[in-house]
């Protein structure tokens, strides 16, 4: 019954399969707690097909919701998530800490009883018939099995050598003051303030980045490459999702590390070492929500100044909110970003290679193996990527807003 559920083309004869499944669950003979242990085994098992074709449980509650009409679907891939988890063969070992904070982020929990009781705690919560219950865990599972393969992350890389405890302490400041500047520019309501914020972080990144990489060199790790470089996936949400994952292309490059968007699951995959992937993450999700503010504020700017001038209304379908602005607003804010925040890098660079002339001379050929190294894991775990051709950038004023929202403030002002 599950094979022909799974198996269904798309349309009316997977709903006729779901429909005749669902009767013959709420019927079954065996009852309704063997059915219900039955339902949550091949939910797990579905789970760890996921796991096996590359998926990690944010990205499988994130191409679920993209596709699914309605939030039952996703509650129930995360129950069955949940159920994967609890399991003592669990796919990731404790000591994989972004997997366990994913689970966290998504409340993935065990709340039922037994899975003998699952159905009915889940028709009790929903307040559902059980054939009601059952269509829609047979909806779960066609999506569960239906998922294409992904590219798999690379195990998170073993720790290199431990570090002093001066060089964690200094470490966790640097992230402190970088997280605080991040938080000021997200606060405040001043375009200037906020770009200056940003810059300064940003330098504090990358010599954040230069000052780890020296660390693993001094511990005796080849090259300044304790355990190698790792990968991250970062969702891309819509709307705008071109000019999202352009911004992110710019910080993944201004911090050492590569980005390839892969549109059609909704995620961009990093790939650098640890301390740059975190920096880069941290500041993309600080300056995606400063650009849409401020894309926020333009849009809104226009018609009230228009009206102000004593100006013609705008026209129906005209109006500076419109999608093609908003797009040509975040790409040329992404546009401008990169130009500051490469530019921001190399005068860390520049800083740190002088102040460190005598007592690390090899910090430049340091930072090039790295990013050879970063290139070619990119390289074995994407073989083909192709550029992206952007769209729906038509607008000019869009354009030219979103580049001067990136460009008001002297870089390094803090």
């Amino acid at each position: 019954m599950l094979g022909s559920v799974r198996y269904a083309p798309d349309g009316e004869p997977a709903e006729d399969a779901i429909e005749a499944g669902a009767s013959m669950l709420a019927a079954a003979e065996a009852g309704w707690e063997a059915v219900s242990a039955a339902v949550v085994a091949a939910a797990v098992a579905g789970v760890r097909q996921c796991w096996a074709g590359g998926w990690h449980p944010a990205d499988l509650e994130r191409i679920v919701r993209r596709e699914a009409a309605d939030a039952t679907l996703v509650a129930l891939v995360v129950d069955a998530i949940a159920a994967e988890a609890a399991r003592p063969s669990g796919a990731r070992s404790a000591h994989d800490t972004r997997w366990a904070e994913q689970l966290h982020r998504l409340g993935a929990e065990v709340w039922w009883g037994s899975d003998r009781g699952y159905l009915d705690a889940l028709a009790k919560r929903r307040r559902a018939s059980r054939f009601e219950i059952a269509y829609d865990v047979l909806k779960a599972l066609r999506s569960l099995a239906r998922l294409p393969r992904i590219a798999p992350l690379p195990t998170p890389p073993q720790a290199g050598p431990t570090r002093t405890a001066a060089g964690s302490a200094a470490a966790s400041r640097a992230l402190g003051k970088i997280r605080g500047l991040l938080a000021k520019a997200e606060a405040t309501d001043y375009a200037e303030e906020a770009e200056a914020l940003s810059a300064k972080a940003q330098e504090l990144m990358a010599r954040h980045s230069i000052d780890e990489a020296l660390l693993d060199r001094a511990d005796g790790s080849p090259g300044g490459q304790a355990g190698g470089p790792s990968a991250v996936r970062i969702g891309i949400e819509g709307p705008y999702e071109q000019a999202k994952a352009l911004l992110l292309d710019a910080v993944a490059a201004a911090n050492r590390c590569q980005a390839v968007w892969a549109a059609d699951v909704g995620f961009s995959t990093l790939v650098g070492f640890a301390p740059d992937l975190e920096a880069a993450e941290m500041l993309y999700t600080s300056l995606l929500l400063q650009a849409t503010a401020a894309m926020n504020r333009a849009g809104d700017a226009f018609p009230r100044a228009l009206k102000e001038q004593g100006g013609t209304p705008i026209a129906r379908g005209r109006s500076r909110r419109t999608r093609d602005f908003r797009q040509t607003f975040l790409v040329g804010y992404a546009d401008r970003i990169r130009d500051r925040l490469a530019a921001a890098t190399e005068a860390a660079t520049a800083t740190a290679t002088a102040e460190s002339a005598d007592a690390a001379p090899d910090l430049l050929p340091v930072l090039a193996a790295r990013e050879l190294a970063v290139e070619e894991t990119t390289t074995a775990l994407f073989p083909d990527t192709a550029p992206v051709r952007l769209r729906g950038v038509r607008d000019a004023d869009g354009w030219h807003q979103g580049r001067a929202a990136a460009d008001r403030a002297q870089l390094g002002d803090g």
